[in-house]
């Protein structure tokens, strides 16, 4: 509907502006509308055919849940436990498929390195003993995510550049296959921003759960969750890969000025919200098809995703997360700045605006 701006409106306008203004509230309002699907963290979920498959490290394994929709995860048509654990604080793992198999990466041990097992299906068999990924250096590393763009196969985790747990970077290498990296590690981000980079007292800054994506223009993103996940300043921020650049060249990639999805209004980009129902959303999953970021949905439609988080008003604490659904959308000429480092200072493209319902 559209209103003259050169006639006077007519008689009994108040009331219909005042209609309209309540439809705009209840429109805005649906947008934080959100999903509490189950409790729990660090959601990973594929669509393979017409249902969504999740892993879940629990009760002394790993587990694969299978549903028709995201919401059905919390009442699975089957659950599995695929993995028995015999290495010790299993964290984390991420489901994908490689070369017509699925593949779940996971940290586990006290020195925390990455592992993988594999099977034919998301609920098929995998074996008794997980894989070491071996990724160079062999340095601690968690949330190793698996995915192939431009034809060469990549591993994106968060991990320490040396022995001292004060830093968790992102870090990508090339990989020959699933579980053998090929060449060095590259780090592409470090929690160097004003608004990632907040020490809680003698805490670790913190990069980690990288996903990736491909937007509409053909350009890589690692979606990452900045801060601490034991505060409600952790929020998910985004990495988006120049055209044409080389992701294991740190200086081709842009970093958003700032949090893209998070409750704390301070931290946001400009132009993003903070959330409204939920604090320290984070540590998302886009619950891709075949877990493949070449088959990276785009349109203006909403699109779903998953994250974990704590419902504002119930104390900030791990044993409160729980797996939300959201949505997301892309959006178009989205200045991301950087200064004092090698190439350009700005680069523009798409990013993401992502919504609690």
């Amino acid at each position: 509907m559209f209103f003259s701006t050169t006639n006077p409106l007519p008689r009994g306008s108040s009331a219909l502006l005042l209609l309209l203004g309540t439809v705009l509230l209840l429109l805005v309002g649906s947008a934080s509308a959100y999903t509490d699907v189950r409790a729990g963290a660090d959601p990973t979920v594929m669509k393979v055919g017409n249902n969504y498959y999740s892993a879940e490290s629990s009760n002394g394994g790993i587990w694969v849940r299978e549903a028709p929709t995201l919401e059905g995860l919390a009442k699975p048509t089957q659950r599995i436990k695929v993995w028995s654990d015999n290495i010790g604080e299993v964290w984390a793992p991420e489901i994908s498929t490689e070369g017509g198999k699925t593949w779940i990466h996971f940290a586990a041990g006290k020195d925390h390195r990455m592992y993988a097992i594999s099977a034919d299906a998301p609920l098929g068999s995998y074996p008794s003993a997980a894989a070491k990924v071996s990724l160079p250096e062999d340095k601690w590393a968690i949330d190793g995510v698996l995915f192939t763009f431009e034809k060469q196969r990549y591993l994106v985790w968060s991990g320490w550049a040396g022995s001292d747990n004060s830093e968790q970077n992102l870090y990508i290498a090339r990989m020959s296959s699933p579980t053998q990296a090929t060449g060095a590690r590259y780090v592409i981000s470090q929690p160097r921003e004003p608004w990632e980079s907040k020490r809680d007292g003698n805490m670790p800054l913190i990069n980690e759960g990288p996903e990736a994506i491909v937007d509409p223009d053909g350009q890589l993103h690692i979606v990452y969750s900045a801060n601490g996940s034991w505060g409600t300043k952790y929020c998910l921020a985004d990495l988006r890969l120049k055209k044409g650049g080389n992701p294991t060249n740190t200086w081709d990639w842009y970093k958003s000025n700032g949090c893209l999805f998070g409750s704390h209004q301070e931290n946001m980009m400009a132009g993003w919200d903070a959330t409204l129902g939920i604090d320290g959303p984070g540590h998302h999953t886009f619950a891709l098809p075949n877990g493949d970021v070449n088959a990276s949905p785009g349109g203006t439609n909403r699109i779903p995703f998953m994250f974990h988080g704590v419902a504002k008003g119930t104390p900030y604490k791990w044993s409160n997360r729980h797996w939300y659904t959201g949505s997301f959308v892309w959006w178009s000429k989205t200045k991301y700045t950087r200064k004092n480092v090698p190439g350009d200072n700005e680069n523009v493209g798409f990013s993401l605006k992502f919504f609690e319902g």
